[in-house]
């Protein structure tokens, strides 16, 4: 049987893709305690690689057990190597632009700080509502610091998604700064960053992208599409882990251009010297703070090794046809359902997740782990997130939490559940 002459809420649809699926072999390259679970919240934490665990072992036996501080002979410059490893794996940028280190919120302030005060006389900061979080309030304290405007583009209708348009009628000889995210977080749609970033350089401006929604998942060509500055992390589709180390891009074009306000001991050009005065390195260590976290970088290693290898062409070419089975099985099963959605269908215009809304969505969440054994994640104010995570997510696997959804919000199972204290959704 063809796969043509299989319907897609056909579980033999699903089957089928994955006997064709060139990356299949990637799922059993994770630990995966529970094999009846459908883990669909990649987009938010990705699996753990097995070899991470080999390797962070090694490191604690073979290194730091028995070198000692002998080690930093070799650790010293890992925040360069391994972003150098990021950058050609999943950034489509040349060594030396690349620093993988400290979380995303420090290097986003870093990078954001730095971007405003290479433009003395403008004041104006440009981002969106729908923006992440963690990034808006950071404007809005550096805003606050030095005395700048924070304008935030009202894209909360829709896809949450900011076009050329929007971005040009807020575009003058005032602007600083614009920072967007690659992908947004909530809707999950992907963002045209040659042509913001285009239009900002256009009016002076430097930008800032934030990708940690997109690296991992999202081919991108950061070098190719003059980008001056990206921030994002690596424990969502990168698979690196909790709290991994983040990582920072700043293009060598601009590199001499730009400082960071915190002038940390790596950055200083001749580091041993201990001298008085800072004297910054002209290279990409010139951003970097303090030490890196080694037993971080080492899970980035592992991760990002597997991402080279498999190729961000075939991971994204798999996140499409994921998230394109998503919304084959949405409009037969959850549209009916009153459910709808609100990332772009185009797959063009997502990465590896989709969201839908639905009145009921946290109760529907917390069902869905409680009582279904799905991991998916809520967000305010009624969106469930669906991702496909393409190294370690089968097409089996969405079909299946998708099937399980259904059946929750078909028998409103979900009325049982009560909403507990956590924090976390």
């Amino acid at each position: 049987m063809s796969k043509s002459s299989v319907s897609a809420i056909d579980r033999d649809y699903a089957v089928q893709l994955d006997a064709n699926d060139s990356l299949a072999q990637y799922k059993s390259r994770f630990y995966i305690a529970d094999l009846n679970q459908c883990y669909l919240d990649g987009n938010s934490l990705g699996r753990m690689p097995v070899a991470t665990q080999t390797i962070i072992n090694q490191f604690l036996q073979d290194e730091w057990a028995t070198q000692l501080v002998e080690g930093w002979n070799t650790w010293i410059d890992e925040a360069q190597s391994v972003g150098d490893l990021i950058g050609r794996a999943a950034l489509g940028a040349a060594p030396g632009q690349t620093l993988a280190i400290d979380t995303t919120s420090v290097n986003f302030y870093q990078l954001c700080h730095a971007a405003i005060t290479a433009r003395p006389g403008r004041r104006t900061v440009i981002s969106d509502t729908s923006n992440f979080p963690t990034d808006r309030y950071i404007l809005e304290g550096l805003c606050r610091d030095l005395g700048c405007n924070l304008v935030l583009i009202d894209d909360s209708d829709g896809h949450e998604y900011v076009t050329a348009e929007k971005l040009a009628q807020h575009l003058n000889d005032d602007v600083a700064l614009v920072t967007l995210s690659v992908i947004q977080y909530r809707s999950g749609a992907l963002h045209d960053i040659p042509r913001l970033t285009s239009l900002a350089r256009e009016a002076g401006a430097l930008f800032v992208w934030d990708a940690s929604h997109a690296v991992g998942v999202v081919p991108m060509k950061f070098d190719a599409d003059g980008v001056d500055l990206c921030v994002g992390c690596t424990y969502k589709y990168g698979n690196s882990g909790p709290g991994s180390p983040g990582w920072m891009y700043v293009s060598t074009a601009i590199q001499q251009e730009l400082q960071v306000p915190i002038q940390g001991w790596f950055a200083q050009n001749d580091q041993f010297a201990m001298a008085q005065g800072f004297d910054r390195s002209p290279t990409i260590r010139g951003f970097q703070i303090a030490s890196p976290s080694v037993i971080g970088l080492r899970c980035i290693q592992s991760a990002f090794s597997m991402i080279e290898e498999a190729t961000l062409s075939e991971i994204a070419m798999k996140a499409a046809t994921g998230t394109k089975l998503m919304f084959e099985l949405f409009d037969h099963w959850l549209q009916p359902l009153g459910c709808s959605v609100i990332t772009p269908r185009e797959a063009q215009q997502r990465g590896g997740h989709i969201t839908i809304s639905h009145p009921e969505a946290r109760r529907i969440s917390i069902a869905l782990r409680e009582q279904a054994n799905v991991i998916a994640d809520y967000r305010q104010p009624d969106c469930i997130r669906l991702a496909i995570s393409p190294l370690a997510t089968s097409y089996s696997e969405v079909w299946d939490g998708f099937d399980r959804l259904r059946n929750i919000i078909s028998t409103k199972s979900y009325e049982q559940v009560v909403v507990s204290g956590s924090r976390v959704t």
